[in-house]
């Protein structure tokens, strides 16, 4: 694994050093690159396709090398230094396993995480979550990390009980025609912690669900066409039946 580790980096920076396109670029200039892999990543681990995620998972290793190249050339840090911080913090966050520290539990665990993180000078508890994440994403680990000091609901009624709040404030919002977006804002997040309280991923679900929608829509399509139809000819009602149809097909594909 060592020659390999070693073989990769040797070969980025011949790449760097050699290649027109790659010696033009900054940490600036391929930031995209390094966000679009880790989504391929993820959706690699989504499709459960273990060829795939072992390709993508080598496409974020060149991104993380390339930026430690980069790095290097402008005198700031090394790939080197990149691997012994983030051994070094593995090791401090992980007393239960490099130390004699006890631990009862996953949960305990991320609570004794978000502790050391304080310690290590941390200014809030909420720090850590970047501001790009999807907005499902970023409000799941907001809400996650606010949950380790205890700032929660107890269990799901609870969280149920404000969904409803919301979803009123929401009502009352359309009616006065005011805090539209706001109120909106409280539905969603309130959705958010409903998931965490389930033990669902908001992101994962609402991605699956889109892509729910986007085949029994292409189910409408594909039968419009084999009927000559144009949509925007067809009524509702129509489009409804083909998509209780897709709705039909979908379940039969999933018990067999």
């Amino acid at each position: 694994m060592k020659e390999e580790f070693v073989r990769l980096v040797e070969t980025v920076k011949r790449v760097r050093e050699k290649c027109p396109w790659d010696r033009e670029q900054t940490h600036q200039s391929i930031r995209k690159y390094l966000l679009e892999e880790c989504y391929e990543t993820a959706e690699a681990i989504d499709e459960n396709d273990k060829g795939k995620l072992k390709e993508e998972l080598g496409d974020v290793l060149i991104q993380v090398i390339f930026h430690s190249i980069l790095a290097e050339e402008e005198g700031a840090f090394s790939l080197d230094e990149v691997l012994k911080n983030t051994t070094e913090k593995l090791i401090r966050r992980h007393p239960h396993v490099f130390g004699g520290k006890k631990v009862s539990d996953s949960q305990a665990v991320l609570k004794q995480w978000e502790e050391i993180k304080n310690e290590e000078g941390r200014e809030s508890v909420l720090s850590g979550v970047p501001r790009f994440l999807p907005a499902l994403l970023r409000a799941y680990r907001v809400t996650e990390k606010a949950k380790t000091v205890g700032f929660d609901w107890s269990n799901v009624e609870e969280v149920w009980a404000k969904l409803q709040e919301e979803l009123q404030e929401l009502r009352e919002a359309i009616n006065n025609k005011k805090n539209l977006e706001e109120e909106m804002g409280d539905v969603l997040f309130a959705l958010v912690n409903l998931s965490r309280h389930l033990r669902i991923d908001p992101e994962a679900a609402l991605q699956k669900a889109t892509e729910r929608f986007i085949n029994r829509f292409s189910y409408i399509e594909e039968k419009a066409k084999e009927k000559g139809l144009k949509l925007k000819d067809m009524t509702l009602a129509e489009m409804d039946r083909w998509w209780e149809e897709a709705k039909g097909w979908e379940d039969e594909k999933g018990n067999s």
